[in-house]
């Protein structure tokens, strides 16, 4: 099974963040053959971290929850809340295999949140080889689609925003975003 998992970062806690650092690669080493996607969301500075995007490939969700939970930064408070949803790899990649390859571009978390539950949008066909990861976001159980999550490099956040619908969704959420992974 494969989940989505972002750790927004609780306001000041960029010290913090940095003091744990090491814990937090040691930890991800641990998931690295399981890791579909990673990185972290920006501020509009395009500086200062506001969360960790992770999408990994996982036996359960009380294995998901583990791996969101158990997260260092998580259990020392850098983070004010976590978003785990089912999701599904509509794309069959990983972020490793996108054409586009890790530098050149704006990289962007774009998160489509419902209303409507019978919805599951496909990937849009416009701009195909700008996704690097496209996929619906799904309730525990695999049966409700909640919503999308898109990683995409585009010029610039509208670009970004216009790859989901704007009528299938209450609300829609655009982050700066980079590859992640060790230095």
């Amino acid at each position: 099974m494969e989940f989505f998992c972002y750790h927004r970062d609780r306001p000041g806690s960029l010290p913090l963040r940095e003091e744990l650092g090491e814990e937090h690669w040691s930890y991800m080493d641990g998931f690295a053959e399981r890791l579909i996607a990673r990185g972290p969301t920006f501020a509009d500075d395009g500086e200062t971290p506001t969360g960790s995007v992770h999408i990994v490939g996982l036996p359960d969700l009380g294995a998901a929850r583990a791996f969101a939970f158990d997260e260092p930064n998580h259990q020392a408070g850098v983070y004010r809340d976590v978003l785990l949803r089912r999701w599904d790899n509509v794309l069959g990649r990983t972020m490793w295999d996108f054409p586009g390859g890790r530098t050149g571009g704006n990289r962007y978390l774009v998160l489509g949140l419902g209303p409507d539950r019978t919805a599951d949008p496909e990937a849009p066909t416009a701009d195909r080889d700008e996704l690097i990861l496209y996929g619906p976001l799904l309730s525990d159980d695999g049966t409700a689609w909640l919503g999308t999550a898109a990683l995409v490099r585009a010029p610039d956040r509208r670009t970004a925003r216009a790859v989901l619908a704007a009528d299938r969704y209450a609300v829609v959420e655009v982050h700066d975003w980079e590859f992640g992974g060790r230095r």
